[in-house]
C-alpha cells in the first residue's frame, strides 16, 4: 500500500507521540503559551517546537504571535475528522463480527441437524 499523506494520515501520526498527546491533553484545558506547554517537559525548547510543529502541520493545533509570545489552542475540525473515522471503522467492524456470529450459528445448527458431535 502505497504512503499517503492526508490530513488524517498526519494526525494520526502526531496522536502516536507519548509527548503530543500530553500537549493536546493540556490544550483541551485551553489555549496557552508555548513556553507554558513546554514547561513539564525535559527537553530543550527547540526540540519541544518540533512537537508543536507536527501538530500545526497536520491542524490539530493552531499557534499565533502575541506580543512576545507564541500561543496556541486546539483545532476541533481535525479531532472531529478523526473520531468520525474511528466511529465509521468500529461500525464496519461490529458489522462483520454479526454476520460472523450468524454464519457461526448457522454451521452449529447445521451440524446438529447431521448429528455430529458439536
Amino acid at each position: 500500500m502505497p504512503y499517503h499523506s492526508t490530513p488524517l494520515d498526519l494526525a494520526f501520526y502526531a496522536l502516536s507521540d507519548p509527548t503530543r498527546r500530553a500537549v493536546l491533553s493540556r490544550l483541551a484545558e485551553g489555549e496557552v503559551s508555548v513556553s507554558t506547554l513546554a514547561d513539564p517537559f525535559d527537553m530543550a525548547l527547540p526540540s519541544f517546537a518540533q512537537h508543536l510543529k507536527v501538530l500545526e502541520d497536520c491542524g490539530l493545533i493552531v499557534s499565533e504571535k502575541r506580543g512576545r509570545s507564541r500561543w496556541c489552542k486546539l483545532v476541533q475540525a481535525r479531532f472531529d475528522e478523526a473520531a468520525d473515522w474511528m466511529d465509521a471503522e468500529r461500525r464496519r467492524w461490529a458489522e462483520r463480527f454479526d454476520q460472523l456470529e450468524v454464519y457461526l450459528d448457522k454451521m452449529k445448527e447445521d451440524d446438529e441437524g447431521n448429528g455430529k458431535p458439536v
